[in-house]
C-alpha cells in the first residue's frame, strides 16, 4: 500500500483490498488536484473535475500576475486584464526605482521620473560615500564632497591605525602620525615586555631596556 501511495515500484494494485483501492484513488487524485493547484508538471489536468479545472486555472492566473508583478519566473503579459496590466505596470515601475536607489544591476534608469531620479542620485552618492568610508569597493574618490572626503580620510586613517595595533598584513606604518607611532610603540614596548616576563608570546630581549631586562631577570631568579 505504502508503495502504491508514494509511487515506487513494486505496486501490485490487484494485492489491495477495496478500501484499500479507494484510499488509493482518493490520495492519488488528491496529489494531483495538489500538483495542478501548485503549477506542477506532474499534474495531469485530464483528471481534474470541472470545478477543480477552474480552480487549477485560477491558480495559474495568480501565479502568473505576482510573476509580472515581481518580475520572475515565467510572466505573460497577454493573460492580464485591463486592471492587472495597470497594477503590473505600476508594481514593476516602483521594483524598478527600488533596485536603482539600491545600485542593483537590473536598474532602468530611463524609467525613472524627475523626482526618482533625483533621488537616484542622492542614493548613488549616499552609497559611494559609504563605501569609501569604509574601505570597499565600487568607491569613487571623485565623486566625494570635501566633506566627505575629509570624512573618508579620517576612517582610513583610523582602519590603518587599528591594522598596526593588530599587527595585521594591511598596515602601513608610513601613513601612521607621529603621535600614533609613538603610541603603537609605547603598545608593543609593553607587549614585547610582558611575553619576555611570563614567557609566553614573541619576545625580543634584544629590544628591552636595561630596567626590564634587570626585572625580568630578578622575577625569573625568584621563581626558582
Amino acid at each position: 500500500m505504502a508503495n502504491c501511495r508514494s509511487g515506487n515500484d513494486p505496486c501490485d494494485l490487484s494485492q489491495l483490498s477495496g478500501p484499500e483501492a479507494i484510499a488509493l484513488a482518493v490520495a492519488q487524485h488528491k496529489s494531483n488536484v495538489a500538483n495542478c493547484q501548485k503549477g506542477m508538471q506532474s499534474c495531469d489536468a485530464g483528471k481534474l473535475t470541472a470545478s477543480e479545472a477552474q480552480d487549477s486555472s485560477a491558480a495559474d492566473h495568480h501565479r502568473n500576475v505576482v510573476d509580472c508583478r515581481e518580475g520572475v519566473g515565467s510572466c505573460d503579459r497577454s493573460k492580464l486584464t485591463a486592471a492587472e496590466t495597470v497594477e503590473v505596470n505600476a508594481a514593476r515601475h516602483e521594483l524598478n526605482a527600488s533596485d536603482c536607489k539600491n545600485g542593483s544591476g537590473n536598474c532602468d534608469r530611463s524609467e525613472l521620473t524627475v523626482s526618482e531620479s533625483k533621488e537616484v542620485k542622492i542614493a548613488d552618492r549616499e552609497r559611494n560615500a559609504r563605501n569609501c568610508e569604509n574601505g570597499w569597493d565600487d568607491c569613487d574618490h571623485s565623486k566625494l564632497s570635501p566633506q566627505e572626503a575629509r570624512q573618508v580620510a579620517a576612517a582610513a586613517q583610523q582602519r590603518n591605525r587599528r591594522a598596526c595595533e593588530g599587527s595585521e598584513e594591511t598596515c602601513d606604518y608610513s601613513k601612521l602620525t607621529p603621535s600614533e607611532a609613538k603610541a603603537l610603540a609605547e603598545t608593543e614596548r609593553k607587549r614585547n615586555y610582558s611575553a619576555c616576563l611570563k614567557g609566553y608570546g614573541y619576545c625580543d630581549a634584544s629590544r628591552l631596556t636595561p630596567a626590564e631586562a634587570k626585572s625580568i631577570a630578578s622575577e625569573h631568579d625568584a621563581n626558582k
